[in-house]
């Protein structure tokens, strides 16, 4: 997909996200498949906490190139931070903020800076690029895991 298109995508995150959840009934928000899964509940806070981290490493890329993107233990985050008893609603205000954001400067971008990279310890070289990559699906991954979670929920 080429890089116009991908940002457009991207900027579309919350928006599907948005569309996903008009068909996830609220009474299985907090249903877990599984005592090591997530919750939709969860799914969503972690997506929040997740854009984040990307509007963070993005910056982190272009300001200083070569560095150290930071790790995080997105399972220990979801334990520690409670994602189960957090708010959807302020936790979706915060991705569609931080998302906007992200994507307001990346229009801006010059070839130049679009070339920055960073180092990831679990990824290795991470470009410009691969992030609006990950980034861009990683939504889409999570709003099928969201839908099957509420299918596991019907059987």
């Amino acid at each position: 997909m080429e890089r116009a298109a991908l940002l457009i995508d991207y900027r579309n995150g919350y928006k599907k996200i948005s569309e996903a959840m008009k068909n996830i009934p609220f009474e299985l928000w907090d249903f877990k498949p599984a005592p090591e899964k997530w919750s939709v509940r969860e799914i969503l806070i972690h997506l929040a906490d997740s854009e984040v981290n990307a509007f963070v490493r993005a910056r982190k890329m272009l300001a200083e190139p070569g560095s150290e993107l930071m790790v995080y233990d997105q399972d220990k985050w979801a334990q520690q931070l409670n994602y189960a008893g957090q708010d959807i609603d302020m936790s979706m205000i915060l991705f569609k903020t931080v998302r906007e954001a992200n994507y307001r400067m990346l229009i801006t971008l010059t070839d130049d800076e679009w070339s920055r990279s960073a180092f990831h310890p679990e990824r290795g070289k991470m470009s410009l690029e691969d992030w609006l990559l990950t980034y861009t699906a990683h939504v889409d991954k999570h709003i099928g895991q969201m839908f099957r979670t509420v299918e596991t929920a019907g059987k």
